[in-house]
């Protein structure tokens, strides 16, 4: 199935078979691609670039399809695998996390820095921690290929 051309955002380079890949909802995800393109919000004179995820219904392109300022996929990449990192070694707190340190990094970049943390605003933060922990140990395989293969292309590309 090809993404569509004919609306706002314009995809320039673009995965049409992500459904294929897209994690635990390979060969069953409504997530059909993924593309780089001209951002739809771009105003006359200010070419901007996005990523987007193409989601189709089974009749029609979803108005769930998600684009982000590239900067943003990576700024998600980074968070993703900051938290992988976190869960290795998050069994050493009962909750899974420290309630008086809920602080798990402060990731340095453009003079400033990402807070990572864990989210003590959510009520339901003692269950929903140990689903990610169990979701992220049960994926392991799965996230750990792709981990893989960002590394390799970050080290190709001299990083």
């Amino acid at each position: 199935m090809n993404i569509p051309t004919s609306l706002k955002h314009k995809p320039v380079i673009v995965s049409d078979n992500y459904d294929n890949v897209d994690g635990q909802h390979a060969y069953d995800s409504d997530a059909k691609g993924l593309s780089v393109g001209l951002a739809q919000w771009n105003d006359r004179g200010n070419v901007e670039f996005s990523a987007k995820v193409w989601r189709y219904t089974g009749e029609k392109w979803s108005r769930q399809s998600e684009e982000l300022p590239l900067n943003r996929v990576l700024d998600l990449a980074i968070l993703v695998c900051r938290t992988s990192q976190y869960f290795q070694s998050a069994y050493r707190f009962p909750k899974f996390y420290d309630p008086q340190n809920p602080q798990i990094d402060r990731i340095g970049m453009q003079g400033d820095a990402m807070d990572v943390k864990v989210c003590m605003d959510n009520p339901f933060i003692d269950t929903d921690i140990k689903l990610l922990g169990d979701y992220i140990g049960q994926n392991g395989e799965m996230l750990g290929e792709r981990f893989s293969i960002l590394s390799a292309m970050l080290k190709e590309m001299g990083y």
